[in-house]
Formats: C-alpha cells, structure tokens, sequence
C-alpha cells in the first residue's frame, strides 16, 4: 500500500529487492518521462517533475538516468508514448483498491490486472466505486532516528502540514496537495532526511485484516505490484501485528 500503514514500512526496507529487479527503477522513470512531458523539463518551474526526481534520487537512481528520462519526456530522446490511467476494485475482506497505470497499451494491462485480481481473491470494480474513499495528500517519510517528533512537528506544521502519523520506525507527514512542496522544503531545510516523499492517495478509513483475509490481501498486493505497467497500488486496509511478525521473520 502506498503509505498509511505498517505495510507501507515492510515496504521501504524491501525497496532494495525490488531495485534488484529494476522494477523500481522503471516505475520511477515512467513518471519522470510522464512529468517532463506534461510540465516541461526544468523541475523549477514544475512540480511533479521535481518530485519525480527527489523520489528517484530518493531510492539512488543514477544521475544520468534521470537525465536520460527527463530528455525522453521533452522529446530529446525517443520514448514510448505512455498513457495514465487508474482501475478500481476489491481485495478480501472488501477493502477497497485503487491501482494507478502507465502503459503504451490498455489493451495488454487491463487483461493483466483483471486476471490478476481474479486469481487472488480480488474482483474489478466499475469506475468511480472505490475512489471516492481516498483523499489525495501529499506524503513524507522521515525515520524516526533522524530527529523528535518536537523538531519535525516545528518544521512541518509551521510549513502548513496537516497530519504526522508514527508507523513503527517511521514519521509520516501528511500535507495537502497543494503545500506538498513547501512542507518537503521545510523538512529539508531544518537538516531532517527525508527518507521519501510523493503524492499519494490516503484511505479515508481502513479496514484490519486477520487470518487467512490478510495473507490473501498481502499476496494480491504483491502480484499486482509485480506488473510492469502499475505505478502504484493504493488500498484502505491494515493487518494484524501476528502477520506482520510472520512477514518480518
């Protein structure tokens, strides 16, 4: 899930085996390319771009990767011609899923996510029937070793965040869209890491799975995160501190 819950965390410390796999790699130049694309090449003057960027340096991606990404999306470079689009469904348990695409055929990635979902306890929803319980918010990741809750509070409330939530290890900063940027800045600039931060779409209410519901739920994410046409895949639930031993083990 991106962000919210302890499965989120899971998530950062396994970042490295997907990097392996160069999945993430890939994901984040789609939406570097994309951002480039939409807003221009220069991360000054557009937003999304300079956030795709901090995301990709974020997880170490090199240099002239990112170079070489934004130069597709100003048409520098020759790119494939991505599209964006997001499906909606259902996970046991009746969690909601909201899964965010980029791909240069719908006609390939729709087929692969349905099949997908049906082969691991999950169903498709029509548009519009799930997305309505999620808010777009801007999100910032700092490990609660690199400073207090106090100095964070200082930096990011002052700045206009709405939110700081503690995961296990982690300080998640909730902002509106809006002030996303200038709440990353203040973190920055009171010499906080930042250890991610991206747009992401929080759950309004999240359903608690147990049992067999939340192994079921953890491998569905997995294979739908494991499809090279998905960015991200957001879902409104949290599972149960025996399961999430079990993962860590």
């Amino acid at each position: 899930m991106a962000g919210h819950s302890k499965w989120s965390n899971i998530k950062r410390r396994k970042g490295a085996v997907d990097a392996k796999r160069g999945k993430i790699f890939t994901r984040l130049a789609k939406e570097i390319i994309v951002a480039a694309k939409i807003g221009g090449g220069d991360p000054s003057g557009n937003p999304r771009l300079r956030t795709a960027i901090a995301a990709a340096r974020a997880e170490n991606m090199p240099k002239d990767n990112i170079e070489k990404a934004i130069k597709k999306g100003t048409g520098e470079l020759e790119s494939v011609n991505y599209e964006e689009c997001t499906y909606e469904g259902y996970g046991p348990g009746g969690v909601a899923i909201l899964i965010e695409v980029m791909t240069d055929n719908k006609n390939r990635t729709l087929p692969e996510i349905r099949s997908t979902m049906n082969k691991n306890s999950g169903n498709m929803g029509e548009s519009g029937s799930v997305a309505w319980m999620f808010d777009r918010k801007g999100l910032i990741a700092v490990n609660c070793s690199d400073t207090t809750e106090d100095e964070l509070m200082e930096a990011a409330l002052e700045a206009g965040a709405e939110d700081i939530v503690t995961e296990d290890d982690v300080f998640e900063v909730y902002t509106d869209q809006s002030a996303f940027e200038e709440v990353r800045k203040a973190i920055e600039e009171a010499n906080i890491p930042v250890l991610s931060a991206e747009i992401t779409m929080k759950p309004q209410n999240t359903i608690k799975l147990e049992g067999k519901e939340a192994e079921q739920m953890i491998r569905l994410m997995d294979k739908l995160e494991d499809l090279d046409d998905i960015q991200k895949v957001h879902a409104n639930f949290d599972i149960a501190d025996e399961v999430m031993e079990a993962l860590e083990a």
